[in-house]
């Protein structure tokens, strides 16, 4: 049986990694070994950034819900109390997003936060 030397898939397989390394710089876009050490490297930054980027994101949703909470003199930790008292299942994102575009909306959440744990601290004590 004759020896089989994989010439046309060796070239394949070299050609698909420079072409995923198209961009890099240096020896990295042009050399098969330095293109698969960097492709290596570039797919674990973007999996661990991925998640980042969901912490980064849930960080600036409170940053924003806290400034419009503040501007309507409560909290944002009595406000996260009060929606989930008074069973409102609205997510960090959207809160975020109805302070920046319906202000009267997110005045009446706050109302009705405030509503419920003024309600359930008054029951409380009692």
């Amino acid at each position: 049986m004759p020896r089989i030397r994989k010439g046309a898939t060796r070239t394949q397989a070299r050609r698909r990694k420079l072409r995923q390394a198209r961009g890099y710089w240096g020896t990295k876009s042009r050399h098969k070994q330095q293109a698969k050490v960097a492709l290596t490297r570039a797919g674990q930054f973007a999996y661990r950034d991925r998640r980042a980027r969901r912490r980064d994101f849930r960080r600036l949703w409170i940053t924003r819900i806290t400034a419009a909470c503040r501007m309507r003199n409560s909290r944002y930790s009595r406000f996260i109390n009060g929606m989930q008292r008074a069973g409102v299942l609205l997510n960090r994102k959207m809160l975020s997003q109805i302070a920046i575009d319906d202000p009267k909306a997110f005045d009446q959440l706050v109302e009705l936060a405030e509503a419920n744990t003024t309600a359930q601290a008054t029951s409380a004590s009692k």
